[in-house]
């Protein structure tokens, strides 16, 4: 998993708020289990004009011009700026998969569901509160100014606009940690490999049947 610690990265709007797991990425294309691909069908039903189907060529489909993803001045967005509710729905983990496969590197919300709301840290995806009002504000300035930037930083639990302002955000420790160190469960499952293995060794001579 990719570390995070700094970002400054072109913000794109998404004005709607309950934006569910469905929407951010289709049940049909649910029939893997890597986490790369997906990037290509994120917002697939509001991006395409037409219905995907997996292993389409995307490139060879009808877009829709006047959603935000299409739209020239929000390629190579990485901060995704959201309203509130976002992420509910089912608790697949195809959806911050999706998002981070686009080239999505943090959302920014007043709130986000409870499953995704987990899911998303591990795998690389940072989930940003900030209240209602501000993130209005921030709607608006994205709006006026082509180009907007915000500035990340996980460490400071800081968002940093063009202007100066800096909005700090709340985060928990453990979620933090593990994405400053580019940890997923698999990661942190490994960093005690050496003791897991010692642990197998002396079970392997104490029970030598379970082994056999």
């Amino acid at each position: 998993m990719q570390k995070f610690t700094q970002l400054n990265g072109l913000v794109a709007p998404l004005d709607r708020a309950n934006v569910d797991t469905d929407l951010i990425i289709p049940k049909q294309f649910l029939k893997s289990i890597k986490r790369t691909g997906f990037g290509p069908n994120l917002f697939d039903e509001l991006r395409y004009l037409d219905e995907g189907f997996p292993g389409q060529d995307c490139s060879q489909r009808p877009v829709n011009k006047d959603f935000v993803l299409n739209q020239p001045r929000y390629q190579g967005s990485e901060v995704l700026l959201a309203r509130k509710n976002f992420g509910c729905g089912s608790s697949r983990e195809h959806a911050p998969w999706a998002l981070v496969d686009y080239g999505f590197r943090a959302v920014i919300a007043p709130s986000f569901a409870d499953i995704f709301f987990n899911n998303a840290p591990k795998n690389g995806l940072l989930l940003i509160q900030l209240d209602e009002a501000t993130v209005e504000r921030l709607f608006q300035e994205v709006e006026a100014n082509e180009g907007y930037r915000l500035l990340v930083d996980l460490p400071a639990q800081t968002v940093t606009t063009p202007s100066g302002e800096v909005l700090s955000f709340e985060m928990d420790s453990f979620r933090k940690h593990c994405l400053i160190e580019g940890l997923d469960d698999i990661g942190l499952t490994l960093k005690d490999a050496d003791a897991i293995k010692a642990y197998e060794a002396k079970r392997a001579e104490q029970t030598p049947w379970i082994f056999s």
